[in-house]
């Protein structure tokens, strides 16, 4: 975390930047530096506030602000009209998860332990919600595809329906996976780890502090990312880059850039529990929740989104779906398979670059 701090610096020279006008891509990048360890802060105040609030509740905390980050740059993207950003960064966030973050885990942690195992529960029941989460994306886009639709208003009247079929798929996973199965999730790996020391699990900052940090944090990731994608449209002609890339590939990293560190670190503990729990449980709360719910903020803003998306897009998040399902539901892990979805993450953004 401490080497994450100094790129703090980045956010006054994107603030200083965009008051002086500065070129779009100095804007873009400093604010996208600094977004990444806001992330991280982010991160930590989520966990001390779940330490406060006990278990059950923290985890409920944990899941509902494990991508705030992204859903503040979505949502002022969507704001700003910027619909094809958005619904490419949804699309990204959950291949990006699914092959880049969990196949970096397994690779570090295969390295270093031959095999390691995670929760039989979890992977059993990720397959099921990553099947969902896909019906989610394919359905309204089967109905763009079969329905004539110009206007594209009945499919957002759809869209807006398998939204709320999503919200209420995730609020019954969590009632589920921290509710009236919780010990099940937990066995695994209350029996394969040490407990930790009761000093380790209590907080390390007071309540006020912890409220202060999250709201001040937020607020700042609020600002940067009103920088980012103020400067997006400028930066990818700049660039030469599509929209499509940008927010298939680079948004989904720079939301998730703390996050995909911590999997990581998790995974050389040989903690593949929480690796995959971050990685896989992420691209979850995206389509079940992140998803949806900028169908709404979409309304509310005056650019509707819709859950159709493209053919190439569906395509992708499908195969990467199903390779991760492939792979998590042995509920075992290694360097190779971690390998696999590393190549498979890179096909496809070579792809995307060239879309």
């Amino acid at each position: 975390m401490s080497w994450l701090l100094w790129l703090l610096l980045a956010a006054p020279v994107a603030i200083g930047a965009r008051f002086m006008h500065a070129a779009p891509l100095v804007i873009f990048a400093a604010s996208a530096i600094a977004i990444i360890p806001l992330s991280a802060l982010l991160g930590r105040a989520t966990e001390e506030l779940s330490a406060h609030t006990g278990p059950t509740l923290g985890g409920l905390v944990n899941a509902s602000l494990g991508n705030l980050a992204e859903l503040i740059i979505a949502g002022l993207a969507l704001r700003a009209g910027l619909t094809d950003l958005v619904k490419a960064s949804i699309t990204g966030s959950i291949i990006g998860n699914l092959l880049l973050v969990l196949g970096a885990a397994q690779l570090a942690g295969g390295l270093k332990f031959r095999t390691q195992k995670f929760n039989p529960n979890f992977a059993g029941t990720s397959v099921s919600l990553l099947v969902i989460a896909a019906v989610g994306l394919i359905v309204p886009t089967l109905f763009l595809a079969a329905h004539p639709d110009p206007t594209r208003a009945a499919t957002v009247r759809v869209s807006a329906f398998v939204a709320g079929f999503l919200i209420i798929g995730y609020v019954l996973y969590l009632i589920y996976s921290m509710g009236t199965h919780k010990s099940a999730f937990d066995a695994l790996e209350s029996e394969t780890y040490d407990e930790k020391p009761a000093e380790d699990e209590a907080p390390q900052w007071s309540k006020q502090r912890t409220i202060i940090v999250l709201i001040a944090v937020a607020g700042a990731i609020g600002w940067m990312s009103e920088l980012l994608v103020g400067a997006t449209e400028a930066t990818v002609h700049t660039l030469g880059l599509s929209s499509v890339f940008v927010g298939l590939i680079l948004i989904p990293i720079i939301g998730n850039a703390a996050e995909h560190s911590s999997a990581i670190l998790m995974a050389r503990k040989n903690r593949m529990d929480i690796a995959a729990s971050i990685a896989i449980g992420s691209s979850v709360q995206v389509a079940l929740f992140v998803a949806p719910v900028l169908v709404f903020v979409g309304m509310i803003v005056g650019h509707p989104l819709d859950l159709a998306f493209g053919t190439f897009e569906v395509a992708s998040v499908t195969l990467a779906v199903w390779i991760t399902s492939a792979i998590v539901l042995d509920a075992e892990s290694n360097w190779l398979e971690g390998s696999f979805l590393l190549l498979v993450y890179g096909i496809l953004a070579v792809a995307f670059f060239y879309f």
